[in-house]
């Protein structure tokens, strides 16, 4: 049994107003769990500081899948409090950068957003030991379960990530480019990584309007997420990275449009925080 638990659920930017109560205003953060096991988290933002929350005085030990370096993704890492004690580790996967961005490895590009004058403090002032392993494609195992990392599109190096654990599995998405056309092509490698799988966590930022104004923005629309779940043949498409802008009332209607777009070939969830699904048993 792989629990799979969403922390932060939004794109770009932490937000909040009494019209998105229900699904919640923190950056993206999911964390994955096996019982007796150390937790798998894809990314680090702001939803991190309450998976924190839910943890025991015990130093924390674990890995984080980072999708990529942007800060909606890493920027609760230094509020996460169980990584902030003695004796504690987290093991970071995320792509390789671009040598042309200037931003040297993967764990130097992370240094550079956590350090004066950005943020009071440096990474390396943190009581926590944080590795980094860069891999932008093939597999790695973490615990009992095997991680598959491939490339998709976006705006810099960013990574998608299959866990497979028993007969449990997870395909995480979280940021996407649509064809810059609008059209509803599905790239076949993701297809072919992510087929069958139980649950996809997938970005589903715009409605058409929007994507046409911001298609070099690097996100997809709601009706994407759906055409690469079925192309995909997923069990249950969890619509992920909620723009800022978007109202509870604007993500039941795209959940709803979803699930009629769907026609049946899968479930459709829209990702809040709190929520919980098993997958496998």
């Amino acid at each position: 049994m792989l629990d799979v638990t969403f922390f932060g659920v939004r794109g770009s930017t932490p937000c909040s107003s009494p019209g998105i109560a229900r699904y919640g205003g923190n950056t993206s953060c999911v964390a994955l769990q096996v019982p007796g096991e150390r937790p798998i988290l894809c990314d680090l933002g702001t939803g991190l500081r309450y998976f924190g929350q839910t943890l025991g005085a015990e130093p924390f030990v674990g890995t984080a899948l980072v999708s990529h370096l942007h800060w909606d993704h890493i920027q609760g890492l230094p509020f996460f409090t169980p990584a902030l004690r003695p004796g504690a580790r987290l093991d970071i996967v995320g792509p390789a950068q671009d040598a042309e961005d200037g931003a040297g490895s993967l764990g130097e590009a992370m240094a550079q957003s956590l350090a004066p004058p950005l943020f009071p403090v440096h990474l390396t002032d943190l009581p926590c030991t944080i590795g980094f392993r860069e891999i932008s494609n093939g597999c790695l195992s973490v615990g009992s379960a095997t991680v598959t990392v491939f490339p998709v599109d976006h705006v810099g190096p960013t990574n998608g990530y299959r866990i497979d654990c028993g007969d449990a599995s997870v395909a995480y998405i979280s940021d996407f480019q649509q064809p810059l056309d609008g059209s509803l092509e599905v790239s076949p490698d993701v297809a072919k990584v992510c087929h069958g799988v139980d649950v996809l966590i997938h970005d589903a930022q715009y409605d058409p309007g929007e994507f046409a104004a911001k298609s070099t923005w690097g996100h997809c629309t709601v009706e994407y997420a759906v055409e690469v779940a079925k192309a995909a043949a997923a069990n249950r498409l969890i619509l992920f990275h909620h723009d800022p802008s978007h109202d509870d009332r604007w993500i039941d209607g795209a959940a709803a449009f979803a699930e009629d777009r769907a026609g049946g070939a899968c479930d459709v969830i829209a990702a809040s925080e709190g929520l919980t699904l098993h997958s496998g048993r």
